[in-house]
């Protein structure tokens, strides 16, 4: 995944989850935030930003923030990434094996990101981008989220109704030393994992290249997952 119009910044505040306040070119501007998540540990006032110039004049913030330097690590926050990466990369690792990619899927009252099919095997996947880093642990997810659990719960269903099922985290970095649940925020997407895994659902989890102006998934990053007890 390749962008244009780059430009580096300071972040300065976020006055709300969708935008942010940056100087760029030695002016203050007001950016689109391309993750509604948290954040706290990634946008703190003073740290270099990376901005996307709009591709059309008549909008009301002229860049979007989509990634951000945490010391030596550079981290890609733009949330709708993700599933694009993921595709790039089962088309470049899979493109024999694969007779149809459809992008979202309906199975219960879930929609999910990717049915594939692969001779008589059918696939669902549902992708998880990763921005949080804790110690070199990357973590999922920084805040709660029931519909992360609810798709959890479905891709079960979908494996007792006869498909493959995926749940694949997309770790907007590189050099992790693994991946787990959140815990911590959210026990019950813990707990709904450690579950979904017992039924069958596969989790991978990747990590990913990441510059300036690009993003790719490279290699595969060991899942932890422990049992939660109380």
């Amino acid at each position: 995944m390749k962008y244009t119009n780059i430009r580096e910044g300071k972040f300065l505040s976020r006055p709300n989850r969708f935008i942010a306040k940056v100087e760029t070119n030695g002016k203050e501007e007001i950016c689109h935030v391309k993750n509604t998540g948290r954040c706290k540990e990634l946008l703190i006032p003073g740290v270099t930003v990376f901005l996307q110039e709009a591709d059309f004049e008549h909008r009301k913030t002229k860049y979007d923030l989509i990634g951000v330097r945490k010391g030596n690590r550079l981290i890609n926050m733009d949330s709708q990434v993700p599933n694009k990466v993921f595709r790039e990369w089962l088309e470049k690792e899979y493109f024999q094996e694969l007779q149809r990619i459809k992008q979202e899927h309906t199975f219960q009252n879930s929609r999910f990101d990717f049915y594939l099919e692969a001779g008589e095997r059918k696939i669902l996947v549902e992708v998880k981008g990763v921005t949080l880093e804790e110690e070199g642990v990357a973590l999922f997810p920084d805040a709660p989220t029931e519909r992360g659990v609810k798709h959890l719960n479905e891709l079960s269903q979908a494996v007792d109704a006869g498909y493959e099922a995926y749940v694949v985290f997309i770790i907007q970095m590189k050099n992790v030393h693994y991946f787990t649940p959140n815990v911590k925020t959210h026990k019950a997407f813990g707990e709904a994992l450690i579950q979904a895994e017992k039924r069958g659902v596969k989790i991978l989890a990747l990590d990913c290249e990441v510059t300036e102006d690009s993003i790719e998934a490279r290699d595969f990053v060991k899942v932890k997952l422990v049992e939660l007890n109380g």
